[in-house]
């Protein structure tokens, strides 16, 4: 299915994520505590589902044909490390969760009727949901697939799957969910645009390597989703997402 304009396919996301927020809002209301933790438990799970299947394109054919043996989880390795560090000196977790807190205080200013449950739920909600939106493979193939013209095929199936996951996440985590649909339009909008100007500039294997550390990235939500490491610190390792195709240049051109 062709977009009419580029940039229909996330609009289209923008969309289901806002209206499946406002439908989770208004169920949140008459959930029992216990009934929201097996939501969000629920959600962790799958997840971490998500998280293997994306996580599995490291095993891709060409993958691992393009680099030495044992260099496709090492330069997975290395992306996680080196971009772990780089978001650590940046204190990307912190200027994250401040850029919620100001987003937080702005709603509550123009929204003071709304089911705002607290600074600390809003940036959660906010920031859980934009990792999950916004570092899926879905996003960044999709976003892609619409810039060069090829169809939204792809963001309309996220658009469903991120649709059911923002009503399960406003549900608990309440109005921070609904902003995570900017974070989606800023995102996959500039990957529109890059998929636009520059065409097909990653190959293959640069792909696969970013899809499977994004995967990694996704088992560091679920492990907060489920209570397991809440401390984990994954917006401190999303430069891994960056440094994984440009590492797999180093080694394609060292090889």
């Amino acid at each position: 299915m062709d977009g009419a304009f580029p940039g229909l396919g996330t609009l289209i996301n923008m969309t289901t994520i806002v209206v499946g927020s406002l439908v989770g809002i208004a169920v949140g209301n008459r959930l029992h505590a216990r009934t929201r933790g097996v939501v969000t438990d629920s959600l962790g799970l799958v997840t971490l589902l998500i998280a293997a299947l994306s996580a599995v394109a490291v095993t891709d054919a060409a993958y691992v044909d393009a680099l030495p043996t044992g260099a496709p989880v090492l330069v997975v390795l290395g992306s996680l490390l080196v971009g772990g560090i780089t978001g650590s000196l940046l204190r990307l977790e912190e200027r994250l969760a401040g850029l919620g807190g100001k987003v937080h205080t702005w709603t509550a200013r123009r929204w003071s009727g709304a089911d705002l449950a607290g600074r600390e739920r809003f940036i959660e909600g906010w920031l859980s949901a934009s990792l999950l939106f916004c570092i899926g493979p879905l996003a960044v193939l999709g976003s892609l697939s619409d810039g060069l013209g090829r169809g939204i095929e792809q963001l309309l199936l996220k658009s469903v799957l991120d649709g059911f996951a923002a009503l399960a996440f406003a549900s608990t985590f309440g109005v921070g969910v609904l902003m995570s649909a900017l974070s989606v339009g800023v995102v996959q909008g500039a990957l529109t645009v890059l998929g636009m100007l520059l065409g097909q500039f990653l190959p293959e294997p640069h792909i696969a390597a970013l899809t499977a550390t994004g995967g990694l990235l996704l088992v560091g939500i679920a492990l907060r989703l489920l209570r397991v490491r809440e401390d984990l610190p994954v917006a401190a390792m999303l430069p891994a997402l960056v440094v994984a195709p440009l590492l797999t240049e180093l080694v394609l051109r060292l090889s």
